[in-house]
């Protein structure tokens, strides 16, 4: 097998098509062998195993730095530099990073998890290498669905401020149809500009043209005029970028070719590459996008989606609102399947909004439509919210605007690791004046919160893991929380909320602690812990500006003993039972930790 042989980058580079070919489809059957195994993203990385090959055989990483738009493109490079061996061990706790992870090799440039950040971070890293004189590249590779990100045009709008920059980047296109370029011309053009002696031609054209001004005047003129009348208009060259493209991202040699054409300019250069979501793996290449991020699956039957999620349930119980009240809208940034929302934008087409990968520009636009007598509900994963923190204190809650915010994927995310953990929204929100944030642990807690942020129309937060509910039995509901019985005399209590309730559940059994789980965990309700001398505070999220640490000085102040239990710092890729043992939430270490404050041991 030709990766096992693979140490380094520069391996490959004396392969001749027949084994690069061979080792593309090798490179292929590793990543569909973990995927199924551990979970992943499948379609976008089966997609990128030729260009990634052309990269690395036409730079030389580390020196030349590649930048993924999102990091979860990078499984080839990742097999091509030195993690073959580890490679089975992908998003397990201690293993490989299914993202970019520069603490795990030197031949990753940048954490990269949230998608639009790629062309602002090569373009730093262009920059610095420019001022130390340097002469190394610095290539980003761009999805297409990234250029709905506002960051990216921000970036594009610097890249000629400086010349000399050995910046390349390559737009992922592999959500457009190619197949309108049908016919002899356009296959004719194509192997034209994707071919050696094309470029070889044209440059011996230019040099020829250079030694008399004249000539060299007119046919720039010419070639302007005929760009404009076949192009129209191209955002990037209009930018000053220099285009090439489009070219097959799946052919290796043809990657190659164009790859060696951007270093030969002498400025900021785009290749517009095109590949195929999911190539060499039939269901995936029919479904790209159920194939986008799965789950452990068999190869031979197929990934099945499981549909009882707290995401299915929010998009249902939404919809169904939203029959009854016509000024519900529901928005999305490019995650309609992923947040559950797909019943409500059939039904209400008029009332649903996909604004792309466009978190910050959402939440505005809900400020706009709540101006208007709208009830906007803006449905985004955790980790994605942490970019709109000024667009909902400036645009929402000082308008004194109401917005419904359901954040899924909150607490720990598995498998998807640091970038991902949805661990640091209550911090931020909770220090949102006039804000409400509801952590349902259970399906019925989630409709119920919902509805209260319909009848509140007020800047609202619910929270919820990825994934099914997982209920708690003996718990009494009083309205902003749930309690064991006789909490009221009980001596020694922990106080929690979320998921991790029924661990802490068990752990308390065992230990003889009382247990109050929030539901509205903000702002904190009055709790009847009047006899309680002990409260042991658990918290699956981050400990600075959590919710534990504000209860914590209510309690204090009323003269009890407190314990913080919470995240500390971020947290990295694992299972949901790894996670929770790493900082101490399983049930075992719990029932210890609980005995250990109560001087049971």
């Amino acid at each position: 097998m030709m990766l096992e042989s693979i140490r380094s980058p520069e391996d490959i580079r004396a392969y001749d098509q027949k084994q690069i070919k061979t080792l593309c489809e090798e490179i292929r059957g590793e990543i569909l062998s973990a995927v199924s195994k551990n979970g992943g993203h499948l379609a976008s990385n089966l997609g990128m195993v030729e260009a990634t090959v052309a990269m690395h055989r036409v730079f030389h990483s580390p020196a030349d730095q590649f930048v993924f738009d999102v990091g979860h493109q990078c499984y080839a490079h990742k097999l091509l530099t030195g993690r073959y061996e580890g490679f089975s061990s992908l998003r397990t706790l201690g293993g490989i990073s299914g993202f970019t992870n520069p603490t795990e090799s030197e031949h990753d440039a940048f954490y990269e998890g949230h998608c639009g950040t790629s062309l602002s971070a090569a373009l730093g890293l262009a920059a610095a290498n420019a001022i130390q004189g340097k002469k190394d590249y610095v290539v980003a590779v761009v999805g297409d669905g990234a250029f709905t990100n506002g960051m990216i045009y921000e970036a594009l709008n610097n890249c000629t401020q400086k010349r000399d920059l050995h910046l390349i980047f390559l737009l992922n296109d592999n959500e457009m149809s190619i197949s309108k370029n049908v016919g002899a011309f356009p296959k004719h053009l194509d192997t034209m500009r994707t071919s050696r002696e094309y470029y070889t031609f044209k440059h011996k054209v230019s040099k020829l043209l250079s030694r008399v001004p004249f000539l060299f005047r007119m046919g720039r003129k010419t070639k302007a005029f005929m760009k404009r009348q076949v192009l129209k208009y191209n955002l990037f060259e209009s930018l000053g970028v220099d285009y090439i493209g489009p070219v097959d991202g799946n052919d290796v040699e043809k990657m190659e070719v164009v790859l060696e054409e951007a270093k030969r300019r002498h400025n900021v250069c785009v290749i517009h590459m095109v590949t195929k979501k999911g190539k060499g793996y039939a269901p995936a290449e029919q479904n790209s996008s159920l194939y986008h991020g799965v789950g452990a699956f068999s190869l031979e039957e197929g990934y099945k989606e499981c549909k009882e999620s707290f995401s299915e349930q929010f998009g249902e119980e939404l919809a169904e609102a939203a029959k009854e009240n016509p000024s519900i809208c529901a928005i999305t940034a490019a995650m309609c399947d992923g947040t559950g929302l797909n019943r409500f934008a059939e039904e209400f087409p008029d009332r649903f909004f996909d604004v792309g990968i466009a978190e910050e520009h959402a939440v505005t636009f809900a400020g706009g439509l709540a101006k208007k007598g709208f009830l906007p509900v803006f449905a985004v994963y955790s980790t994605f919210s942490q970019r709109i923190y000024d667009q909902v204190w400036h645009d929402v809650a000082l308008q004194n605007l109401p917005l419904i915010l359901c954040l899924d994927r909150s607490g720990f995310v598995p498998g998807d690791g640091i970038t991902h953990q949805g661990i640091f929204d209550v911090p931020l929100f909770s220090a949102i004046p006039h804000a409400e944030i509801y952590s349902p642990e259970t399906y019925a807690e989630l409709r119920s919160s919902l509805h209260r942020a319909i009848e509140r129309r007020g800047l609202t937060v619910i929270r919820y893991p990825k994934g099914a509910e997982s209920p708690c039995e003996g718990l009494i509901d009083r309205g902003d929380y749930c309690a064991t019985p006789d909490i009221e005399e009980e001596e020694n209590v922990l106080v929690t909320y979320g998921r991790v309730t029924k661990r802490a559940l068990a752990a308390c059994k065992e230990a003889g602690f009382g247990l109050v789980k929030l539901v509205r965990i903000y702002p904190l309700p009055e709790l009847p812990l009047k006899k309680a001398k002990r409260c042991y505070l658990l918290e699956e999220g981050y400990l600075q500006g959590g919710i534990m640490q504000k209860l914590a000085v209510r309690l204090e102040g009323e003269g009890k003993r407190c314990f913080l239990h919470a995240v500390e710092d971020f947290m990295q890729h694992a299972s949901l039972d790894a996670l929770y043992a790493l900082v101490g939430m399983d049930e075992a270490s719990l029932v210890k930790k609980l005995k250990n404050f109560a001087g049971k041991v």
